[in-house]
């Protein structure tokens, strides 16, 4: 049994699996680790800046409420026992404000949490501070309410986004566990900046908000963490039937914490380096290619192959420009001049969508996911880099280039992770090695339809061989 630390720094090492298991034993309390992570978080924000929101009053009130290890429910899969969580965000907690990263919404405050969030609390999680997201959407963390925030491996390069503040967090030491939310890779790219681990669940396995379109099958709710153990966590903490959600699905009966307890090797996996879609920084292919031979060794075939993506990139683009501009259309009309240029031109990509367009990338999304579904007729899972090229600094506001070719829009670089969107598959970025300048790499990893369980699985099988996990948290490297 882990032992109650004698020291902030021995609170912040531990993983959010062990800081539960002190929780539920008695031997630690909700306040134990509220102040390690407070005095952390002072400590690192200066430099790193992933939680501008920050409620510590609120949580010490909830900490010190907390009920004893004899609550009701304890004993339910994903109880969190009182640990201090990050919120995104463009999450509503209730009584803080929702900036979005933008002017706009900078004095939105809200009166009640969405459903994420009540499930997270419901489930024992003390939300105690928000982090910081791009302006609206985005894969660069900055935004001109809050700054940017800088990635703890090289406090010089972005964390990608959007999920790009819980990720510096985590990796920084500051929480445990951290929410996130995924429409093209927002999950999974800032995980890959980071060393992190990021689950873009199945599309209904978490329930979400009712800011967005209800039936809208691209933006999902998801885990972030330090590792693959503490997603499965967090994930079981968050997964449930939700009455409005109409995508949301049951828990199901076996918990996600035991794919991770005696994991099982695939026994086919396919390894592409780009989809075939575009290209990817040569230093990433290869990082990601030697990783993903880590299932040879416990007995799995590794083949170069990939299903059929084509017509991915331009389906995508337009299905979340619709979608961006039902959620966001509204601010052109009303606060045009305080919206940066790439959402203008996501919104009114959306609004001037052609019906044929509209066809084409439907027709394309099922003819993707049927080759895909087809796919893993044959193979259990599909391994690609989660980013095609590595961190990049953090004044650029998006990537331009892969090698000589030049990129068209500011979303370009992300395709190895939109494209996966389409499919509705879950997909996890497991950290797999570093680049010559020190900087994380993520494979990703892409599971059968409703296929979590398995994928977990798989990824703890790798997590264990590659052992980066132990190399968290990290202090900010100048």
């Amino acid at each position: 049994m882990t032992s109650k630390p004698e020291s902030t720094d021995e609170f912040i090492a531990m993983t959010a699996t062990e800081a539960v298991g002190l929780l539920k034993s008695g031997e630690a309390t909700p306040l134990d680790f509220l102040y390690a992570a407070i005095a952390r978080i002072e400590e690192i924000e200066p430099d790193v800046n992933a939680l501008p929101i920050r409620f510590f009053e609120e949580a010490r009130a909830a900490a010190k409420a907390f009920p004893s290890q004899h609550h009701n429910g304890a004993d339910r899969p994903g109880w969190l026992a009182g640990l201090p969580v990050v919120v995104k965000d463009y999450n509503d907690v209730a009584g803080q404000v929702t900036t979005y990263g933008s002017p706009i919404f900078a004095e939105n405050r809200v009166k009640q949490s969405d459903y994420t969030v009540q499930t997270l609390e419901e489930s024992g999680g003390i939300p105690m501070a928000k982090s910081n997201v791009p302006e609206i959407a985005g894969a660069n963390t900055f935004n001109p309410v809050f700054g940017a925030t800088r990635n703890p491996w090289d406090l010089r390069m972005t964390v990608g986004g959007s999920s790009g503040g819980s990720a510096a967090a985590l990796a920084a030491g500051e929480a445990w566990l951290a929410t996130g939310n995924d429409l093209g890779g927002s999950l999974r790219i800032p995980a890959s900046y980071c060393g992190i681990v990021g689950l873009r669940p199945s599309v209904g396995r978490v329930p979400r908000g009712a800011g967005l379109p209800a039936f809208d099958p691209l933006w999902v709710e998801g885990p972030m963490a330090r590792n693959v153990a503490d997603v499965a966590l967090m994930l079981d903490s968050l997964a449930h039937g939700h009455g409005h959600d109409p995508l949301s699905v049951p828990a199901p009966a076996l918990p996600f914490v035991e794919a991770v307890k005696a994991p099982k090797a695939p026994k086919r996996v396919a390894y592409t380096p780009d989809l075939n879609l575009s290209l990817v920084d040569p230093d990433v292919a290869e990082i990601c290619r030697k990783g993903v031979q880590s299932f040879a060794g416990h007995g799995a075939t590794v083949t170069e192959e990939c299903p059929d993506f084509s017509g991915g990139l331009e389906a995508f683009q337009t299905l979340r420009a619709i979608l961006v501009a039902s959620v966001r259309g509204d601010l052109l009309e009303t606060d045009r001049d305080r919206v940066a240029p790439e959402i203008i031109w996501n919104i009114e990509k959306g609004q001037n969508v052609t019906a044929d367009e509209v066809l084409r990338a439907e027709r394309a999304r099922a003819a993707i996911f049927h080759n895909v579904a087809n796919f893993f007729e044959t193979h259990d899972i599909l391994a690609c880099p989660t980013v095609a090229v590595p961190p990049y600094p953090v004044e650029q506001r998006f990537p331009t280039h892969i090698g000589d070719q030049e990129l068209t829009t500011y979303i370009d670089w992300m395709f190895l992770t939109f494209v996966i969107t389409l499919t509705g598959c879950p997909a996890i970025s497991v950290p797999c090695g570093t680049t010559r300048e020190g900087l994380p790499v993520g494979l990703q990893l892409i599971g059968k339809p409703k296929g979590d369980f398995d994928l977990l699985s798989a990824a703890q099988l790798l997590e264990s061989e590659l052992g980066f996990a132990d190399r968290m948290p990290i202090r900010p490297r100048k």
